[in-house]
């Protein structure tokens, strides 16, 4: 009897483990997100509001903000026929796409949950044309659509605040919630910094180069951008020490997914 009732008690948990899983429509992959995504998304368009109020966007006449929201809106279009494709339109419900360029000279762009983009101006220097930022646009929203910000905020409640809702959590440690959602999203540091896992590097990097060459952008371009991101130099971990895969392997990966991101290139 005493096995039975451990059996069953293991099934309940590991049914309860896959409900709180949200499985990757690119890998087929499951991970956990313990936090419900319509949260993430009302907690995302209030941190969004207050970001660009304590740091006002450019205004739309203005021809960087009309070609970031010109890539995103293709992006965002490629990222919704993907997800039709595979059925899985129900991941993308309560998004309320808006993208926004910020006037600061930090090499960054990142996406909150339900489609809120920020790029700021330090990066544009660096992709050079709208081929590269689609690369970093389909990255950064490839990490969004993935969930991965779920993942990492998930896993930082757990170890701060054990099981604890995220409503409870905010009404008694605000700042700290606030501080480890902008942690898990990146927000104003800079980008590849220690944001997400070589895991979730590594998918959105895949993710990106697909939604890109759905957008009608050749993929080929990521190559060069972060070739021109390595060449920037500064001090970095060691591969085994990082979060992130070292510029050298990740252009190697690129190389090696390039065949399969081609064939959903379509040329505008």
């Amino acid at each position: 009897m005493h096995l039975m009732k451990k059996t069953v008690y293991t099934a309940l948990l590991f049914s309860i483990f896959l409900l709180s899983c949200h499985k990757n429509v690119v890998t087929g992959k499951r991970a956990f997100t313990m936090l419900p995504e319509s949260e993430m998304m009302a907690m995302s368009f209030t941190e969004y509001d207050k970001f660009l109020s304590e740091h006002p966007p450019l205004p739309a006449s203005d021809e960087r903000v009309q070609l970031v929201k010109r890539c995103g809106t293709k992006i965002q279009k490629a990222v919704e026929q993907f997800y039709a494709d595979k059925k899985a339109t129900r991941d993308l419900d309560g998004f309320n796409w808006a993208f926004n360029v910020v006037d600061e000279n930090t090499i960054n762009a990142w996406c909150m949950p339900g489609g809120k983009v920020v790029v700021y101006t330090g990066l544009l220097p660096i992709t050079k044309d709208e081929q590269s930022l689609a690369v970093v646009l389909g990255h950064e929203i490839a990490h969004a659509v993935a969930r991965h910000g779920n993942q990492r905020m998930s896993q930082a409640l757990v170890l701060q605040f054990g099981g604890t809702a995220l409503s409870v959590a905010i009404q008694t440690q605000p700042a700290m919630v606030r501080n480890i959602f902008e942690q898990s999203y990146g927000i104003g540091t800079t980008l590849g910094t220690l944001k997400y896992s070589r895991n979730h590097e590594t998918e959105a990097d895949k993710m990106g180069l697909i939604f890109a060459a759905m957008a009608g952008y050749d993929p080929e371009v990521a190559i060069g951008f972060w070739q021109r991101m390595a060449s920037m130099g500064g001090e970095k971990p060691p591969q085994l020490l990082s979060t992130h895969p070292s510029d050298a392997t990740r252009i190697k990966d690129l190389e090696a997914f390039m065949p399969e991101a081609k064939k959903y290139y379509k040329p505008s």
